[in-house]
């Protein structure tokens, strides 16, 4: 645990979906972290906070925007290397989240390279640094969870896919959900002590239930079942490569920790579908529900394009008139001059 008190996680009213995202990727850190996207002032950062006391370690470390790839990995200890003449490592940011949380707030604007760093270190647990005549590993199993605002732009496809889950927030709550937000927000700014100890029995409910998950989840096995459910879905949504694969199964095995339950079934398996797909579905076209009738919606086809229209140039140059069809026996000829005498 910190020394500041953190807004409890069993506090956070709704956000039901991002709670359950978070708590998986805690059971088992090996599905690689969690993206939330969602507009400003929705309570990303509390969230990500409450998250860490559910933690053995409970550290919560926050990556600033503008730091070096030293101070986030390590470094060598220039004291040590100049004063005694020996290579000494100095530990970064990493070595302090093990055991807790990364936080990574708008990732989006974060260096790509830098990007692919961390999400390199939450999927394998281990930090390496080979740099400075220095040689140098370190575990640092952390739960990485980066926040954006996609209007303020995106992440490549590529880093995009290597977050395990994403979810997407609603930044309209209604308006009975937006008054208890107030309420408890102003209660535990008003005395956080007080207000952490009234939750205190849900808070430790909620700890260790994903305690227990974490313990459990290594003996689910991922059995054939649910492997092939997930390759035949993930096919069908058109998914490029096999980490959704991977990561699907795992949280599915994680889901069925959470619930208690010894083996993976059907519900654990669609509970975490979206968090899974929502950032890598190719555009396929959805299902149609059983017993629905296609001839209840017809579809319509779009208006033939002109000849002389390009692929892109349904509407026409700007200022062009439509063509239009002229009768053979109304085309008119072109002036005749007379002939010089």
């Amino acid at each position: 645990m910190t020394d500041l008190a953190h807004f409890p996680l069993a506090a956070v009213v709704a956000a039901d979906r991002l709670k359950l995202a978070l708590c998986l990727a805690a059971i088992d850190p090996g599905i690689g972290g969690v993206l939330i996207e969602g507009p400003r002032g929705m309570a990303k950062s509390t969230l990500a906070r409450g998250l860490a006391d559910l933690l053995p370690g409970g550290a919560f470390v926050t990556l600033p925007l503008g730091a070096s790839e030293e101070r986030i990995v390590g470094s060598l200890d220039l004291d040590a290397a100049l004063g005694q003449g020996r290579a000494q490592f100095s530990p970064g940011l990493l070595a302090k989240a093990d055991g807790g949380v990364l936080y990574v707030d708008e990732v989006n604007l974060l260096p790509d390279h830098l990007v692919d760093l961390l999400l390199d270190v939450a999927a394998s647990g281990v930090n390496r640094v080979e740099r400075d005549s220095l040689s140098h590993h370190h575990p640092a199993r952390f739960v990485l969870i980066g926040t954006m605002n996609p209007e303020e732009g995106e992440l490549r496809p590529q880093l995009l896919d290597r977050f395990g889950l994403n979810v997407q927030l609603d930044g309209l709550p209604p308006p009975a959900e937006r008054a208890e937000i107030m309420r408890r927000r102003l209660a535990f700014d008003a005395d956080p002590a007080g207000f952490c100890a009234h939750w205190a029995v849900e808070q430790q409910r909620l700890r260790q239930r994903c305690l227990v998950a974490r313990t459990q989840v290594q003996h689910i096995p991922l059995d054939e079942e649910a492997l092939q459910a997930i390759a035949e879905r993930c096919f069908a949504a058109r998914v490029d490569g096999l980490r959704a694969d991977l990561v699907w199964l795992r949280a599915a095995r994680a889901h069925a920790a959470w619930r208690g339950a010894t083996a993976i079934e059907a519900q654990d398996i669609e509970a975490v579908e979206d968090f899974a797909l929502r950032h890598r579905r190719q555009g396929a076209a959805p299902p149609r529900p059983a017993g629905s009738n296609p001839a209840a919606q017809p579809e319509t086809s779009p208006a033939p394009a002109s000849p002389d229209q390009g692929p892109n140039d349904s509407e026409g140059q700007w200022g062009e008139l439509p063509p239009r069809s002229v009768a053979m026996g109304q085309r008119r000829e072109p002036p005749r001059w007379p002939k010089k005498p």
